[in-house]
């Protein structure tokens, strides 16, 4: 039963040093440190502690507000933990999940913590309102001269942003979008990406291109997915997606198919109809089988 230590700073300008003192003398002997914002989950390190905890293991930290920023990501580490058999626990707050009381204790300080938050935003209106009323003008000068160095510096921010929330979230969307692109066009691809329970970000057919180009672009996926969809039949349409739903559910059953097909694809049947039948998924499937996309 190993205690693996984490410890978090914000900028390039902080460090770790008092954070490693106080780890190492609970007697961690691995320690695995970041250098990011609280409230990006895009920290390697931090997915290689998760990773490396087996069970009966303990993830320490000096404060609660190093491992997470929001009451639903630290609750969200802790059922990863507890999925594994593993505990966590915070030096300087009262948390150690390894008890029933400790969970508790976990949930109500990252409430807390998370009200806390708020009120911090609050009162920062508050006193941007007040300021305005005086007179004063809230904002970047910079911005309020279009300074086009401010103007690139807050584009790139922004992007950079984007492309992070992308990064973190892509394995629930992006291997749908591996296995089918480019072999069906991109609105099929998104009534499949839509179908996903529990849902996914909320996309458009424009802000999945762009999201996908944007992955590319940056290495998290294969360049291939961007080639252009080949005009496909209606009736060779819809044997690719049960070919696909086979090859991703292999135990799914006719009917299981029949309802994927009509609930959550809405996909209209060879005659119009708007309810799939057992049979009729039978003859996609022999026709899936003669046009050999079983094999691929």
């Amino acid at each position: 039963m190993a205690l693996i230590g984490y410890a978090r700073v914000s900028t390039d300008e902080q460090d770790t040093a008092a954070q490693l003192s106080a780890l190492r003398a609970e007697g961690c002997t691995v320690i695995l440190e970041d250098k990011a914002s609280g409230g990006s989950r895009d920290r390697p390190n931090l997915a290689r502690a998760l990773e490396r905890v087996r069970h009966g293991d303990t993830l320490l930290v000096v404060r609660i507000d190093r491992l997470a920023r929001s009451l639903s990501h630290l609750l969200e580490i802790v059922e990863t933990l507890r999925g594994k058999g593993a505990y966590f626990r915070s030096i300087h707050d009262p948390i150690d999940t390894s008890s029933a009381q400790g969970m508790l204790m976990t949930q109500m300080l990252g409430a807390f913590a998370e009200f806390e938050r708020a009120l911090i935003r609050e009162r920062t209106r508050a006193g941007l309102k007040a300021a305005v009323a005086r007179g004063a003008k809230p904002g970047n000068p910079k911005m309020r001269s279009r300074d086009p160095a401010a103007i690139a510096d807050i584009r790139y921010a922004l992007k950079e942003r984007y492309l992070h929330e992308l990064v973190d979230d892509r394995h629930r969307w992006l291997p749908t979008v591996a296995r089918l692109r480019p072999h069906l066009p991109w609105g099929i691809v998104l009534r499949q990406i839509r179908a996903i329970t529990p849902p996914v970000r909320s996309f458009s057919e424009r802000t999945l291109v762009k999201a996908c180009r944007t992955l590319v672009k940056a290495g998290y996926a294969d360049p291939t997915i961007l080639d252009p969809a080949p005009r496909l039949p209606p009736d060779t349409r819809v044997a690719r997606l049960v070919a696909d739903r086979r090859k991703t559910h292999p135990d799914s059953s006719l009917r299981e198919i029949a309802a994927w097909l009509t609930r959550d694809l809405r996909e209209p049947t060879p005659r119009g109809g708007l309810a799939w039948s057992p049979e009729g998924v039978r003859r996609v499937i022999d026709q899936a089988e003669k046009l050999h996309l079983m094999d691929t």
